[in-house]
């Protein structure tokens, strides 16, 4: 099997992670909570998911001249993604996610993004040809709009978090990611393309149209949740990739939903993500 190239541009972080029996409301302190460390960003994330699926991965982003890095750094490094494109920056830390995860898995996301919040199209510009490109919004919008024209067969964006982009944007991407927040706010915007839509809508599964119809739906797979941390950049990884690879739309979206699957049932983002036999394992327990 060939390995398909992947460009990722996005965030780098180390998260920083709390478990305890709930999340807190507003104004309440919970004690008793276990804590980790982990590698994260959703950038990250899904360069080392498309890596262990079978992708060859260059990640492009930025990290801080700090302690930070190294751990923000070391699975993606021994995982084999390629990070000559990786800034240092001595002007900003290291990006941290500060998380809070529950017994049943969910989770409250605070993101101070650092170095991430520098990168800029200069960063982008000039990056050689691949076979898909994969951002998300954790960076700034400018180094997307950059990454829009690299040369690829496949050019992706997960539209998370969910801010203002040029409708530009919307209509160069071949598919779009979004789960049912971020669908409701760009609204009607997401299906003025030409390019594909995925929607994840969590234990219902996934649903992908293209022109506003829907042209393949998957269900949920039942499996035990440990955490959701990264679950969702699984899925971009793994739909990206499968599609990549030349599979049929059907096809791609239940790789992509048991990828996600998986990783769910394992604390931590980075350390979560399935590879490729576990997933290819996984889907033939299903049939």
């Amino acid at each position: 099997m060939t390995h398909p190239r992947i460009t990722v541009i996005g965030s780098i972080n180390l998260d920083l992670v709390a478990t305890a029996d709930k999340l807190p409301v507003a104004g309440e302190t919970v004690t008793g909570a276990s804590f980790a460390q982990h590698a994260g960003g959703k950038g990250a994330n899904m360069a080392l998911a498309a890596q262990r699926l079978g992708a060859s991965v260059k990640l492009i982003g930025r990290v801080g001249d700090d302690p930070n890095a190294e751990g923000a750094l070391g699975l993606l490094r021994s995982g084999g993604v390629d990070l000559e494109s990786v800034i240092v920056d001595e002007d900003a830390p290291t990006g941290v996610a500060l998380i809070g995860v529950d017994t049943k898995g969910e989770n409250q996301i605070i993101v101070a993004s650092g170095a991430n919040g520098e990168l800029g199209a200069d960063d982008v510009r000039g990056t050689s040809a691949s076979d898909a490109v994969l951002c998300q919004l954790e960076v700034p919008v400018p180094a997307v709009m950059e990454a829009s024209r690299i040369e690829a067969a496949v050019f992706a964006v997960n539209l998370a978090p969910a801010l203002p982009v040029p409708a530009e944007l919307l209509e160069r991407a071949d598919l779009l990611i979004v789960n049912e927040g971020e669908a409701a706010y760009y609204g009607d915007a997401i299906h003025r393309g030409e390019g594909l839509v995925a929607l994840t809508l969590g234990g219902q599964g996934a649903v992908l149209y293209r022109a506003g119809k829907e042209i393949a739906r998957t269900q949920a797979f039942a499996v035990p949740v440990i955490d959701t941390t990264g679950a969702g950049d699984t899925f971009c990884a793994a739909l990206v990739l499968a599609l990549a690879e030349g599979r049929g739309e059907g096809e791609a979206l239940r790789f992509a939903s048991a990828a996600s699957a998986l990783a769910v049932t394992k604390p931590g983002a980075q350390p979560s993500l399935p590879w490729r036999k576990e997933v290819d394992a996984f889907l033939k327990d299903q049939d």
